[in-house]
């Protein structure tokens, strides 16, 4: 999916979720290992969980992916992301992966913003 101000992650999560649940009935073996995968590697360790997910998120904005910005940017506020500590992780992504990163950055925010409680 590309750029788009209109979009909505709270929506963008909905609609993927429920692609995933058809792939979780229509090929189980590959979704359980996946979600295997997730699981060991989101499992304690020396990086807490909060850092982990801003990995990912890092990744997800980094290859321009609209559902894993919402779903990690969920995550995040969850586990107590603070907005400084967001800024710095995209901060980091922009530095790394120039302009167009820069356009996927302002979606991560803008996710963040959509996503906190004050606005659900």
């Amino acid at each position: 999916m590309g750029l788009a101000v209109s979009k909505s992650f709270k929506q963008i999560t909905s609609d993927v979720s429920k692609g995933l649940e058809a792939m979780h009935k229509e090929v189980p073996d590959t979704m359980k290992g996946f979600s295997a995968m997730a699981k060991a590697a989101l499992a304690g360790g020396s990086i807490d969980a909060l850092h982990k997910e801003l990995i990912a998120l890092a990744i997800g904005v980094s290859s321009r992916c609209d559902a894993c910005i919402g779903y990690h940017i969920k995550a995040l506020i969850r586990l107590g992301v603070s907005r400084e500590q967001l800024m710095e992780t995209l901060a980091i992504c922009t530095y790394m992966g120039g302009g167009p990163t820069l356009m996927y950055a302002a979606e991560a925010v803008r996710a963040y913003d959509e996503m906190l409680p004050q606005h659900a």
